[in-house]
């Protein structure tokens, strides 16, 4: 049986991990924090991690990519993306007007993790102008923190799923922003992913470029584009080593044992760079056909 570290149960994490492994007997490790989930597995005590690392609305989660560069030496095993569907949650006895309909203003103030909070800016800027918002740890940390203060005029945005466990109503159900509002989800650790198959495969690489070698990056990218090799995403992130100084993270839509791809990446080391594998794994990127 399987050991997963994921953030808290009710969590949109906690949803696309059991989406993942729907099935299968899973022993299942809650962590309110994802630092908790990524030592969880480093440490051995956990086969995997969950970890949400990219968002339709909010791109990148760049806490979680540090970790997972500079933090951990966690192989990526699989990718696959889920749906955010945000509600707005709390006890709507405690915040009914005169008609018995819900009254907005009595909301005092909104706890959720920062990225839920961001997308779901439109609802709250119409209804909750006045109502203060307080990061936490994860969506479903948000819903235990108004589960445990009643009568406070707090209110959370989380799944239904958290809603429930918790014992609160939906107040105003599928509040983001877009309609089509999905987290991409990396599953890290040291075995390979075999459960499900896709045809679909990627690799994903860290390049950190020579400092003296002007030109460097756009070697790096004709390495890919005269192979015709398509690049899903680049992003610049610091090293954290020296002010200006950055690694280029860099998704690949292609499986490292091909052709093509070993030999555009002996071409880029050739010019000084330093390139750190972080896996070549299974993307499922229609959940639906997952």
């Amino acid at each position: 049986m399987k050991t997963i570290a994921v953030l808290p149960a009710g969590s949109v994490s906690d949803e696309a991990a059991k989406h993942l492994f729907r099935g299968e007997e899973v022993d299942w490790k809650h962590h309110r924090l994802i630092s908790d989930v990524f030592l969880s597995t480093a440490s051995g005590v956990s086969d995997y991690s969950i970890v949400p690392i990219e968002n339709t609305i909010e791109g990148s989660v760049s806490l979680h990519m540090d970790w997972l560069v500079h933090e951990v030496d966690l192989p990526i095993q699989a990718e696959w993306v889920y749906p955010s569907i945000q509600n707005l949650i709390g006890r709507a006895s405690e915040l009914k007007d005169a008609s018995g309909g819900i009254d907005y203003s009595l909301i005092t103030k909104v706890v959720s993790h920062p990225v839920a909070i961001a997308q779901c800016y439109q609802f709250l800027r119409k209804h909750l102008p006045h109502a203060a918002t307080e990061p936490v740890s994860s969506t479903a940390e948000g819903v235990r923190i108004a589960q445990n203060n009643p009568g406070a005029g707090l209110a959370a945005i989380g799944t239904m799923t958290a809603a429930a466990n918790a014992g609160l109503d939906v107040i105003a159900s599928a509040i983001t922003d877009h309609d089509n509002n999905y987290t991409r989800f990396l599953l890290v650790g040291p075995a390979p992913y075999t459960a499900r198959q896709s045809d679909s495969r990627k690799t994903s690489i860290l390049v950190t470029l020579p400092e003296d070698y002007p030109g460097a990056l756009h070697q790096v990218l004709s390495a890919f584009a005269w192979r015709k090799i398509n690049l899903s995403r680049i992003e610049s992130r610091p090293t954290k080593k020296k002010l200006g100084n950055y690694y280029f993270y860099i998704d690949i839509d292609m499986a490292l044992d091909t052709v093509l791809l070993p030999s555009a990446i002996q071409e880029i080391e050739a010019i000084g760079c330093h390139v750190r594998i972080l896996g070549s794994y299974p993307s499922f990127a229609d959940y639906k056909k997952l």
